[in-house]
């Protein structure tokens, strides 16, 4: 079947993701030095930023008009919502940035050459990171499923404060949403100095 408009979604039809726990350890751990490639031809290593950092991440984005990865992807819940989660953070990039977030990733296991498509024609003001041999995923044991024979990181958001993972977001539902929740837990929750 191939992907509808990705980012015109009716949410009351596609089941919601629940929180399996999943995400539970993830508070207050450090980040381990674990350097992933970005759309922007750097190498990102999230434990060496300093100040707060936001990272989503999100299953993987689809193209439109082309094959869905399966034919009941909208059905598996967390699943449909990739493009809609990121052009919500590329709309509040500006506010995220003014709110304290001294820097902005998505993070997907998808390939990099696939990243830097979406990057382009989203228009995207922040770079997407690819972990795509799963390295940061397996070291912080991050919430995955298995689609198609894919490992696929579930779609969450991390607050990153100095290696520290401050707060997570997660499950997410509906996915456009995240990025204003994720503004206004910035807004409520300024970074101490």
């Amino acid at each position: 079947m191939a992907q509808p408009n990705l980012t015109d979604v009716d949410w009351s039809k596609i089941p919601a993701p629940t929180d399996d726990g999943g995400a539970a350890h993830l508070k207050g751990l450090t980040l381990p030095s674990v350097t992933l490639r970005a759309t922007d031809d750097t190498s990102v290593t999230l434990s060496a930023l300093q100040g707060r950092t936001v990272v989503f991440a999100y299953p993987r984005t689809g193209e439109p008009g082309k094959i869905a990865l399966v034919d009941d992807w909208d059905m598996i819940p967390g699943a449909r919502g990739c493009t809609p989660q990121t052009c919500a953070f590329r709309d509040l990039f500006a506010e995220l940035k003014a709110a304290g977030a001294a820097q902005v990733f998505g993070l997907s296991t998808q390939s990099n050459a696939y990243q830097t498509e979406i990057a382009s024609r989203l228009h995207l003001p922040f770079p997407v990171l690819s972990d795509e041999r799963l390295q940061l995923t397996r070291a912080l044991n991050l919430p995955t499923m298995e689609v198609a024979g894919l490992t696929l990181i579930k779609r969450m958001a991390l607050i990153i404060d100095d290696a520290q993972i401050a707060h997570v977001f997660y499950p997410v539902f509906p996915p456009d949403r995240n990025a204003a929740d994720v503004l206004d837990w910035l807004k409520l929750h300024p970074q101490k100095s």
